[in-house]
């Protein structure tokens, strides 16, 4: 489910952090710039590993900053293809069921990943598998077991329109349609899989 992945960036200290050991300041501008940020291809940031090399810092005289080239390993939330996880139901629709893991929100289960006799009771906006003569209920809030089938890349940065009066200016109605930067495509569709209730009682 986490990864270490390295990266090398060029980390800008303000003029306040360096009152700071040259450690701490670089650890405390990687974790701002990339925690909880998704980067295409890689996964999203958690949080900084170790710092593998850093060189000396030089002052940017336009803005009193210092510049530090770093080559760091983060830790990152990707889950490999068909691994196993659990999670809470966030919501259902006709469509499926959206699953959150806490600190990421964006796992989508369609029906056709369900298992077969499951059925969407619009009434009451769930999902209910008929298991024999028995009516499994899938409730909000349910601990969830899935198994991950597929990942999505979304890049959402603002386009550049065409260039007008020399100027570029970043085309933000172009990627409004919310997409999420990553999410999963997930399927319970299996033994031992979907809630926890039914297979521990």
């Amino acid at each position: 489910m986490f990864t270490l992945s390295e990266i090398k960036d060029t980390i800008r200290i303000e003029p306040a952090g360096f009152r700071k050991k040259k450690a701490q300041a670089i650890t405390d501008e990687i974790n701002r710039k990339y925690a909880n940020k998704v980067l295409q291809d890689v996964g999203l940031c958690i949080a900084l590993y170790d710092i593998l090399y850093a060189s000396e810092g030089f002052i940017n005289h336009g803005d009193g900053c210092s510049y530090v080239t770093v080559h760091f390993r983060m830790v990152v939330f990707r889950p490999f293809m068909g691994e196993i996880l659990t999670g809470k139901i966030r919501s259902c629709n006709q469509e499926g069921i959206r699953v959150s893991l806490g600190f990421f929100d964006d796992i989508f289960i369609p029906y056709e990943y369900f298992h077969s006799r499951t059925e969407f009771n619009a009434e009451e906006q769930v999902w209910i598998w008929m298991y024999e003569e028995n009516e499994m209920f899938m409730d909000l809030d349910e601990d969830i077991r899935f198994r991950v089938e597929s990942e999505q890349f979304h890049d959402t940065s603002p386009s550049v329109r065409p260039k007008k009066e020399g100027v570029d200016t970043p085309d933000l109605s172009a990627n409004s349609s919310k997409q999420a930067p990553y999410s999963l495509t997930c399927s319970i569709n299996g033994d031992g899989l979907g809630l926890l209730t039914w297979w521990n009682s």
